[in-house]
């Protein structure tokens, strides 16, 4: 396995940097946002710029590269974020950095999208699996990664844009220098939302929701940490380790989705979210490890969902249908991703930084109550016509080449 992969190593080297770069980017900002003293309605239209440039990216990224090729675009949209990312420390001002966090999402797709369809197309059937294993890996390992590097960190520097802007930079030369033959074209996503809630309403309804809730907690958790007086450290912590809680939360949920209606398995985690939220809402923890404990517990439910919702939707897409109903979602849950943090700001704004939990206890309660409402309506799919379960890489993260990438059973 390991010399099959070595041809793909370049790809797989530049999907690390262009992680690493996202991850230290996406927590820069909104840490030092909190410094100069923004507030957070403006730090929340942060994470609704990413998400609506990520959507953008999503869907406008296979045009540019059937203009000018694969290779011109990865390095004009890699070049691109490293600029931004260097001009947000020049001017650090929240109406500036909104929209370029907007350019920052776009790039981030585009670029991520691009490399996703190299592997895609260097890849044969009989290790398809391992290297998406192994991209998922990458995935976790660079976003994270990117964000532990600020513990400790005097983020009143521009140390860490310009770090952020080396690692983009970085992506750019394992490409550049690949021998690697060109991919063919990418792949484009249509959002047929008609289409979509008549093959599970309940996927349509709860990946909109789900987009709410993560895209809520990923930008605005360091707004939280910091208004309860948490330190720096723990700031980086409580925003990273619920996305490894999720991470490793697929592997036991996903064999129970396998085996059990998917529904509810999805109500489930939505009631540890639940619990989790109400935890911080009801007890108002106020130590370090207390919230990073219920926060990892919050992580390990709505970072889990995704993957089920997708499956449960493959079990009832028609054949062939797979890739453009994940797609699909994919696109929906960006479109919760954007709004998510606009609510969110606004609540913390209006009612303190519980207002972060109040949003997101809004979303699963809506969630687990459709969802309960749909399970009386509609049988679940027999064992031996569901798909299987593929673990994913964070949502915020995946592109509709991912899906391509991942093969799954109902794949076109």
């Amino acid at each position: 396995m390991t010399a099959r992969l070595i041809p793909l190593s370049a790809l797989l080297l530049g999907s690390l940097f262009l992680l690493i770069a996202g991850g230290i980017n996406g927590l820069i900002l909104p840490i030092r946002g909190l410094n100069e003293g923004f507030s957070a309605f403006s730090l929340g239209l942060l994470g609704t710029g990413w998400a609506a440039g990520y959507v953008l990216g999503c869907i406008y990224t296979p045009l540019l590269v059937a203009g000018v090729g694969h290779i011109r675009v990865f390095g004009t949209l890699a070049a691109t974020a490293a600029i931004v990312i260097l001009l947000s420390s020049m001017f650090p001002n929240p109406w500036f950095w909104i929209p370029l966090r907007a350019v920052s999402g776009f790039c981030f797709a585009g670029a991520a999208m691009i490399v996703e369809s190299w592997l895609n197309e260097e890849v044969d059937s009989s290790i398809r699996g391992q290297v998406f294993g192994t991209y998922t890996m990458i995935n976790l390992v660079g976003s994270t990664g990117g964000q532990l590097i600020l513990i400790g960190a005097d983020v009143s520097t521009p140390w860490f844009f310009m770090l952020a802007a080396i690692f983009y930079c970085l992506a750019l030369i394992p490409t550049a220098i690949s021998s690697n033959r060109a991919p063919a074209p990418l792949f484009e996503v249509k959002l047929n939302i008609p289409q979509l809630w008549r093959n599970s309403p309940v996927a349509v309804f709860a990946v909109l929701m789900i987009g709410i809730a993560n895209g809520t907690f990923g930008a605005l958790a360091p707004v939280y940490a910091d208004r309860i007086g948490l330190d720096l450290t723990t700031i980086v912590l409580f925003s990273s380790l619920p996305i490894l809680a999720g991470a490793a939360a697929q592997i036991p949920v996903g064999r129970a989705s396998d085996r059990f209606d998917r529904r509810k398995v999805l109500v489930f985690l939505a009631i540890i979210a639940l619990a989790a939220t109400s935890s911080f809402l009801f007890m108002r923890p106020e130590t370090a490890l207390a919230n990073i404990l219920i926060g990892s517990a919050l992580g390990a439910a709505i970072f889990a969902m995704y993957p089920i919702v997708v499956a449960h939707a493959s079990d009832h897409a028609a054949p062939g249908q797979y890739i453009r109903t994940s797609g699909g979602l994919l696109m929906l849950f960006g479109l919760g991703s954007i709004i998510g943090p606009f609510i969110g700001g606004l609540a913390i704004m209006l009612f303190g930084p519980m207002g972060l939990f109040g949003t997101i206890f809004g979303a699963h309660l809506l969630m687990a109550i459709f969802s309960l409402w749909r399970i009386g309506q509609r049988a679940q799919v027999a064992a031996d016509d569901k798909a299987s379960f593929q673990s994913a890489p964070l949502a915020r993260n995946m592109t509709p080449e991912t899906e391509v990438l991942a093969d799954r059973q109902n794949q076109v």
